[in-house]
């Protein structure tokens, strides 16, 4: 029996509480781009779209969406480059570096200003060819 399931992708939705630091983070700082706003009228709170280069993500004012401190883990191709990318903007509240984990992976972390976090990760190959237990 063929399986019929396919997950077809992750959006997370990120709590925002200040939509000029947020366009400040991730438009400016991150450079994403806004796909789409939505509010229900003029006074409501903010329910936005952005993505870049494949990945996307919701960004909302609304109580119960989301909560703020989580962390998001994005795999990707071309963080060292990606990497040398935001840190050329001199962005003041941010300066993020670069990590080699045991487990094969480089690694640069931002957190923006409502306390989530996002690990931007890329497999590396490791001299050794070693595979590293993760349990």
């Amino acid at each position: 029996m063929a399986d019929t399931i396919q997950f077809q992708q992750v959006i997370p939705i990120l709590r925002i509480f200040d939509v000029s630091k947020a366009d400040e983070f991730y438009l400016g700082f991150l450079g994403f781009g806004v796909d789409w706003d939505h509010r229900f009228d003029d006074n409501a709170p903010l329910y936005r779209q952005i993505s870049r280069s494949g990945l996307v993500l919701h960004l909302s004012e609304h109580h119960g969406d989301g909560s703020p401190g989580v962390q998001l883990r994005v795999m990707m191709q071309g963080v060292r480059e990606f990497n040398r990318e935001i840190n050329a903007k001199g962005y003041r509240y941010m300066r993020p570096g670069l990590e080699t984990t045991e487990w094969g992976t480089i690694e640069s972390g931002v957190i923006d200003p409502f306390g989530n976090m996002i690990r931007f990760c890329e497999r590396i190959e490791r001299e050794d060819k070693s595979v590293v237990s993760t349990t």
